[in-house]
């Protein structure tokens, strides 16, 4: 220990961690304490670049209206202008009356396909930073969404700092490593939903190029993702 620096368990960890004048010592905190901490200061910094921007207009686009309404008042609640609508029609004419510059669409909605939300936001304003949103796993889906013109995608439910941090990333910025990576399982039904996607969701053309039985493909996309 450092001449100046004191002692202090850290509750409930069991650790006895030398604090010195400038706070915490990070080299010797627990690696999902210095994970919180780096993750709070990534947040103080998003919402300081949200405060630079001139205009901060959101789109959200939700068929679940408790989830939407917790999300929209999470994301004024951090700075941002926020529109929000549960249907691909509605979320159509708000992007023709005032196209955001930010757009949060789930991507399976009860009138349509969120895709054509963030296709349409893409040619009407191609500056426009869109994440898309899936409840059904479905990262094959979610792929051809960015290629559309989204930035980003995250698992339902999404928590509102990782919506705020995946709007404002940079191109550079890199995803962290998963902790639980994909089973064999989950791969082999992820590349069946890559293909169905190419195929423009037609079962017969996937079964054909996937040298399946159509019946037997028909069961795996109608069951749920594999963890």
């Amino acid at each position: 220990m450092l001449p100046g620096q004191r002692i202090r368990t850290a509750p409930g960890l069991g650790e006895r961690e030398p604090i010195g004048p400038g706070g915490l010592g990070s080299a010797k905190l627990p690696r999902h304490i210095l994970y919180i901490r780096n993750r709070g200061i990534a947040d103080l910094n998003a919402i300081a670049e949200l405060n630079d921007l001139a205009d901060r207009s959101l789109l959200i686009v939700e068929d679940d209206k408790p989830f939407l309404e917790r999300l929209s008042r999470a994301m004024e609640t951090r700075g941002f202008a926020v529109t929000s609508c549960d249907t691909v029609s509605d979320g159509l004419a708000q992007i023709n009356k005032a196209a955001p510059a930010f757009a949060v669409v789930d991507l399976r909605l009860g009138d349509g396909n969120g895709l054509d939300v963030v296709s349409a936001l893409k040619r009407k304003r191609p500056d426009a930073r869109t994440i898309v949103l899936t409840g059904y796993g479905n990262i094959a889906t979610a792929v051809t969404a960015v290629k559309m013109g989204a930035v980003d995608y995250l698992s339902k439910p999404a928590d509102a700092d990782d919506v705020v941090a995946a709007l404002l990333a940079s191109g550079t910025e890199k995803s962290e490593l998963p902790s639980n990576p994909m089973s064999a399982d989950r791969v082999r039904w992820e590349h069946i939903q890559r293909i169905y996607e190419m195929c423009n969701r037609n079962v017969s053309e996937t079964a054909r190029r996937l040298n399946m039985h159509r019946r037997t493909l028909q069961r795996i996309l109608a069951k749920r993702a594999p963890r």
